[in-house]
């Protein structure tokens, strides 16, 4: 999962993905490990939830049954653990070690690699790359998801396909208000969201409190940014993609309640352009 953090001075800062905050990509997701135990009850195995149905309907019925699936950002595992249940070869990509570590519990059966979305490379050549629960969202700049997507045309077979999730802007108007919370009986959470429709950047600010000798509290604040459909299908086009869709969760596909969440599927060219400057980290 890619995230950006920022921490009040009160309490140690967690800065994911935050090279421009002074970090390594590998620390900032080294930072996020702190939290996975908590994403791993309380967001991972929604958020298969929700995508599991649209890949059922858009895409997996045309891909081969043995195909080679790339989860990237894939978190605590949920995702992968389902794929792996239809028999198909998964492997789980994220920047977060201990995210990882849930991931081989939840998903014993699957391959999983420590990479930066942004850097990432692979051996293998996969039928179909997939990326859910607002990800992709997390890179703030252009560039980088021009980069990303970059990235999973090179570890795509030609015409593959693509399948991820983005937050769009009817999205983070309608649902980053509020707060909102949850109490278990080892972990609490508690969420502010807000956006900023001038500077098209959402946040959430969060406060964790997890059981493990005694209770532990984490403070921290993470980032989105609200990239336009005509961006997204820009930076994919210049990526070597095409027969792009983008598909509305609730008013296309009937999935849950949420406004502005959609799902977009493209498929790679046969010859992957050679990136540009702007496009490589």
């Amino acid at each position: 999962m890619i995230n950006r953090a920022e921490q009040p001075a009160a309490h140690p800062q967690h800065v994911l993905g935050g090279a421009d905050a002074g970090l390594t990509a590998q620390q900032g997701y080294s930072a996020y490990d702190r939290l996975a135990q908590v994403y791993n009850r309380a967001w991972g195995g929604n958020s298969t939830e929700q995508a599991l149905p649209a890949l059922d309907r858009l895409i997996l019925r045309q891909i081969p049954p043995d195909a080679q699936i790339l989860d990237l950002c894939c978190g605590t595992g949920q995702l992968v653990r389902a794929l792996l249940a239809r028999d198909y070869r998964v492997t789980g990509l994220d920047g977060s070690e201990q995210m990882l570590r849930w991931a081989r519990v939840n998903a014993p059966g699957g391959a999983f690699i420590l990479a930066d979305a942004r850097s990432f490379r692979t051996t293998e050549i996969h039928d179909l790359v997939v990326s859910t629960f607002n990800s992709l969202n997390h890179l703030m700049d252009l560039d980088e998801l021009a980069t990303v997507f970059h990235n999973v045309r090179a570890a795509l077979r030609p015409h593959g396909w693509f399948f991820f999730e983005m937050t769009l802007e009817e999205g983070f108007r309608a649902r980053w208000r509020g707060s909102y919370g949850m109490v278990e009986d080892d972990y609490a959470r508690v969420v502010r969201p807000s956006y900023d429709p001038e500077r098209r950047e959402a946040r959430d600010e969060l406060t964790l409190f997890y059981a493990d000798n005694g209770w532990q509290r984490v403070d921290l604040t993470l980032t989105q940014r609200c990239h336009s459909e005509a961006e997204i299908r820009s930076a994919l086009e210049g990526a070597g993609f095409s027969d792009i869709h983008r598909y509305d969760a609730q008013q296309d596909l009937g999935i849950g309640r949420e406004a502005g969440r959609a799902f977009f599927v493209a498929r790679a060219h046969a010859n992957p352009p050679m990136p540009t400057s702007s496009s490589v980290l």
